[in-house]
């Protein structure tokens, strides 16, 4: 399990590698009070402090407490498509000093990132005529205007 350390907050970060259409999530929490009373979710805020959960969240929750794991708090889909960085923020629980979470299920629909790769290659920034054969420069014979 994971427990607060000096409060009843805890925050977690999830990172995806590809985007994720969230449609629900599942907390089995500590006994007795120590398990989590609210849940916040924030969608694509990666690195996301204790001191960045003042902003408004993009879903929240109140919780019921779950031993089991067999309540699902549902997402609204269309706010939580294409997440590539979750945090799920648990502001109190049901009245201990410390918070306790001993499992979280995640459930959607994994599509792969489209990430464009840096291709390696080589500028000029001035151009040597001999890396480029041309036959432009030879000499022609044209007339102009039948002089």
């Amino acid at each position: 399990f994971v427990e607060s350390d000096c409060d009843e907050e805890l925050l977690f970060n999830i990172p995806f590698t590809g985007n994720v259409k969230l449609k629900g999530i599942i907390v089995i929490g500590g006994e007795d009070e120590t398990h989590p009373s609210a849940m916040k979710l924030y969608k694509n805020r990666p690195h996301m402090t204790f001191d960045d959960v003042t902003v408004a969240p993009d879903q929240e929750f109140e919780m019921q407490p779950d031993y089991e794991g067999v309540l699902e708090y549902a997402t609204k889909p269309v706010k939580f498509s294409s997440t590539t960085h979750l945090s799920i923020y648990f502001p109190k629980n049901f009245g201990a000093d410390t918070t306790k979470v001993y499992y979280m299920g995640l459930r959607g629909e994994f599509t792969q990132a489209h990430r464009h790769e840096v291709t390696i290659c080589s500028y000029e920034a001035r151009a040597n005529p001999s890396d480029h054969k041309t036959n432009l420069f030879e000499e022609s014979q044209h007339s102009i205007g039948g002089l």
